[in-house]
């Protein structure tokens, strides 16, 4: 029993050296979606950092689908990309790839970083533009709202003709009382 509870501790060492905080992904909406079914397609993302993977419902019939999913991601390493993958459910067949995108959080990770205490809420921290070396479709801004950082984006889906996936990414700062 001793020991037991010395291996607790341990791990709870060991998650407070390694966890920097949550990052709450918030999947909105996909835009012009491929058609991978016979007129339409039934649409869900996964997402995934390191060994974390989180999946949407699926979204029936529809290339235009809206989730407004809060999923949460424990954040421990922040140069790890956040990796997005949209499939269409198929009942009797393995589910069809519908694009995938990548999203590189360190600069959302350098303005956590930041001393943002005064700084008023709706302040545009920094802006991202869209490239070759990016997935984002549009401009990208993260901003500090209401004493937290917040980026909305619209990626691009690569590996496939079409389609856009919107998100907001969120901090939530993880107070170590919390750790348990």
């Amino acid at each position: 029993m001793f020991l037991g509870l010395r291996q607790r501790e341990r791990e709870k060492e060991e998650m407070e050296k390694g966890l920097t905080g949550l990052l709450r992904v918030q999947v909105i909406r996909g835009v012009n979606l491929a058609v991978r079914d016979l007129l339409s397609s039934d649409p869900y993302v996964i997402l995934s950092m390191g060994k974390q993977r989180l999946k949407t419902r699926v979204i029936k019939r529809n290339t235009n689908p809206t989730w407004n999913e809060n999923l949460t991601l424990v954040v421990s390493n922040p140069i790890m990309p956040i990796k997005f993958r949209v499939y269409d459910k198929d009942t009797f067949s393995r589910d069809d790839k519908m694009g995938d995108a990548e999203l590189d959080i360190q600069p959302f990770m350098e303005a956590v970083n930041m001393d943002l205490k005064g700084v008023p809420s709706g302040t545009i921290i920094r802006k991202l533009i869209p490239s070759r070396q990016n997935c984002l479709a549009e401009v990208s801004c993260i901003s500090w709202e209401v004493n937290t950082v917040v980026q909305d984006v619209c990626l691009r889906l690569r590996n496939v003709e079409r389609g856009e996936v919107e998100l907001q990414l969120k901090w939530i700062p993880v107070q170590r009382e919390m750790i348990s």
